[in-house]
C-alpha cells in the first residue's frame, strides 16, 4: 500500500515530480504517482483525493504550475499533510504557482518547497514518514552524511588542485 501519493495536473510536470518519486524510490518508501487535472476533471479529482485516508496514505505531493490549485485543493479535503510542488514553465517561471501554494488561508496549510524542487519534496515527505518510522531515520541520517561527504570531497579538490585545475578536471 503507497504511504504517498504523488498527484499533478499535466504530464509537462513530470521532469520535476519524478525527482520526487526517485527519493522515495531510493529510501524503499512505496508510491503512487498520477496525472489529475482539478479544472478539468473535478469529479475525479475529488474521489481520488477524498480515497487518500481510507487508502492508508500518509503524505500527499501535488505538484502545480500556473494557478496551482491541486496542492490546496489536495490541502482543503483531506486530513494528511500536503507538500505543494510550484512547477516553473509558465510567463512568470513558477512565481505564480509558488504565491498560489504558499498563500493558502488559515486553517488549509501546504508545506511548500522552492520552484521545480521535486527532489526536497520527496526528502520531505520521507521525513515525515520518519517520524513513526525508526528504520526510514537512520536512512536520512545515513543520506545526509553521504552529503556532508560529497561536499567535503568536492573542497579537498578544491584545495589541492585550485581553481583553474579544478574546473578543468569537472
Amino acid at each position: 500500500m503507497p504511504k504517498v501519493r504523488i498527484v499533478m495536473g499535466s504530464d509537462s510536470d513530470l521532469k520535476v515530480m519524478s525527482k520526487a518519486a526517485a527519493i522515495l524510490e531510493k529510501f524503499g518508501i512505496e508510491y503512487e504517482m498520477t496525472i489529475i487535472s482539478a479544472h478539468r476533471e473535478p469529479d475525479v479529482f475529488f474521489e481520488w483525493a477524498k480515497s487518500a485516508e481510507k487508502d492508508g496514505v500518509k503524505v500527499i505531493i501535488a505538484g502545480a504550475g500556473m494557478a496551482a490549485h491541486l496542492p490546496g485543493m489536495c490541502a482543503a479535503l483531506v486530513p494528511i499533510p500536503v507538500i505543494g510542488v510550484p512547477i516553473s514553465g509558465s510567463n512568470l517561471d513558477g512565481q505564480d504557482a509558488l504565491f498560489s501554494i504558499v498563500q493558502m488561508p488559515p486553517g488549509i496549510p501546504v508545506a511548500t518547497v522552492a520552484i521545480d524542487g521535486g527532489m526536497n519534496a520527496g526528502i520531505l515527505a520521507a521525513k515525515i514518514l520518519a517520524v513513526s518510522d525508526m528504520e526510514l531515520l537512520e536512512k536520512l541520517k545515513q543520506y545526509s552524511k553521504e552529503m556532508k561527504e560529497t561536499v567535503q570531497a568536492k573542497a579537498d579538490k578544491l584545495d589541492k588542485l585550485g581553481y583553474e585545475a579544478y574546473m578543468s578536471s569537472k
